[in-house]
């Protein structure tokens, strides 16, 4: 696909994307007004696979991209998550399975990816969900045998490996997902995907990852201690009425984040699904952590269902109650996803606008509206250019 090609897709894609003012269905419903809307690239469907932080995070590059004026493209999930778990697996067999393996993974990925193999268009690879006879990406095959490959070596009672296995295992992701090009036309020019990531001009450096919790010192940066930062990538911990400043900031001046988030709470469930709003209402709320993903959105787990009326008021999200959350398992990484802009309602309550991985699912069309205090109670980490940090934070960081 042509740049001018994906551009002219871009635009006639405009109804899956977030923009303007937004009606709500019904009189009982909130009505949004944006605030400040950055551009982003639309919205793609993940489907049946664990692939979030591969969506996000390109996702987030393609609105770098926009940002940067160079233009609009379709950067490969395909090609990331391949060379991801290829070095996931190759972990988890060396640690003998005390890394997992699993479909999950970092924003962090993304950054090493780029800087380490490159990256490709998505017109560079088989369309995902070909090579397995669907539409979309569809894992649940790929994961259960790839998943038994790398157990089997990781915790078998062999002796010494072989040297064949990492092609074997290279075979198995060909398979299901198609190989990675050494070599592909983009434009009239041809590429490696090491020469197309340096023709983009993003630099990985420039790239960081925050967070604020209290069990590390703030203003260093430490590991997330969660299964899917398996490539123990660092984030920088910073209070958080200052995390939350960077997040406003960031917005207002142009920029957009990757957003890794906890979606397992019903209140995110069941109205970040059909309503599109995440709120943290005052009174006691359930947390539902099985499944994932989706599954963790529109999953019910019996009670009645709070209506937008039935809310009068959010919790006051502190340090102490966000790191409670994270530390009992009930803030945990489920989700990466975009944030791209402010919005406020009729009461001139702001919200953030997300962007999702899963089609046109909502009646924003896969966008939905997170409260200022879901951002600051479930937010695990975000992933930001450097330069959207004020300048007073961006000091204390050493940057």
């Amino acid at each position: 696909m042509t740049k001018s090609s994906i551009l002219k897709s871009f635009l006639l894609s405009g109804l899956l994307v977030c923009s303007g003012s937004i009606m709500a269905e019904d009189k009982d419903s909130t009505v949004f007004t944006t605030v400040v809307e950055n551009p982003i690239t639309p919205v793609k469907n993940q489907y049946r696979s664990g692939t979030c932080w591969a969506f996000s995070s390109l996702g987030f590059f393609e609105a770098e991209l926009l940002r940067m004026k160079k233009g609009t493209y379709d950067l490969c999930e395909a090609y990331l998550v391949h060379k991801t778990y290829e070095d996931r697996a190759r972990a988890a067999v060396r640690m003998h399975g005390d890394v997992s393996y699993s479909q999950g993974g970092s924003f962090y990925d993304a950054v090493y990816c780029l800087r380490n193999y490159g990256i490709c268009p998505e017109d560079a690879m088989p369309k995902p969900g070909t090579l397995v006879g669907d539409t979309l990406f569809n894992f649940n095959e790929l994961n259960a045998v790839s998943g038994a490959f790398v157990e089997a070596l990781a915790k078998g009672k062999l002796k010494t490996l072989s040297p064949a296995w990492p092609n074997a295992f290279s075979g198995l992701l060909d398979a299901y997902i198609g190989k990675v090009p050494e070599t592909f036309t983009y434009e009239g020019k041809t590429y490696t995907p090491q020469s197309f990531a340096q023709s983009l001009g993003l630099n990985m450096d420039d790239y960081i990852s925050l967070t604020s919790f209290t069990h590390h010192d703030y203003y260093t940066s430490f590991a997330i201690e969660v299964q899917d930062n398996w490539r123990w990538g660092l984030s920088y911990n910073l209070p958080l009425d200052e995390f939350m400043e960077v997040m406003e900031s960031a917005i207002k001046n142009g920029y957009t984040f990757a957003w890794g988030a906890d979606v397992s709470e019903d209140d995110f469930g069941r109205r970040g699904a059909h309503e599109g709003i995440a709120l943290v209402p005052e009174g006691k709320t359930k947390s539902d952590a099985t499944g994932s993903d989706q599954a963790r959105w529109i999953g019910t787990s019996g009670d009645k269902e709070q209506t937008e009326k039935d809310i009068k008021g959010e919790k006051v999200i502190t340090p102490e109650l966000r790191q409670e959350a994270y530390d009992n398992w009930n803030t945990t990484d489920d989700h990466g996803m975009v944030i791209y802009g402010l919005a406020k309602d009729q009461n001139e309550k702001e919200y953030y606008m997300m962007k999702n991985s899963w089609g046109d699912y909502n009646r924003y069309h896969g966008c939905a509206y997170i409260s200022k205090a879901y951002m600051a109670y479930k937010t695990m980490n975000i992933l930001i250019h450097k330069d959207a940090l004020p300048k007073k934070i961006a000091k204390k960081l050493h940057l």
